[in-house]
């Protein structure tokens, strides 16, 4: 059975530090202060949504049937994936507003060719 690597303490949930690895063949050791990389601090649900993610290959209508969520639900998680992850968030209130825009795809108030119209002038 494999072992996974902690990312959070199982005692108190604080961020865990590797110290040492370990050779299994040789026993070389090797010590230090190591950070864990970026899949390794990703909560159990963002690991589920990026894994699915890659297995629908990106298309996040597919992603939403698998997991049975709403577009802009997708949406809010893949960007809060993005996050955790390290890289630039959209600002609040982008992001706001492309939730809006999504929803009103979703009920059918606008085209997603309005909606691409409507980011382009928005984010400008």
């Amino acid at each position: 059975m494999a072992k996974y690597r902690l990312s959070k303490c199982p005692a108190c949930g604080g961020k865990l530090n590797i110290i040492r690895y370990q050779c299994e063949d040789c026993g070389t050791e090797i010590s230090g202060n190591f950070e864990l990389e970026e899949f390794a601090r990703l909560s159990d649900q963002q690991l589920t949504f990026l894994k699915i993610f890659i297995k629908v290959r990106g298309n996040l209508s597919e992603l939403q049937k698998e997991l049975g969520i709403s577009y802009p639900t997708a949406k809010a998680r893949l960007e809060e994936l993005a996050t955790a992850m390290g890289y630039e968030s959209e600002t609040v209130e982008t992001r706001e507003k492309t939730l809006e825009i999504l929803e009103k795809i979703e009920k059918g108030e606008i085209t997603p060719e309005e909606a691409k119209e409507i980011l382009k002038k928005y984010k400008k």
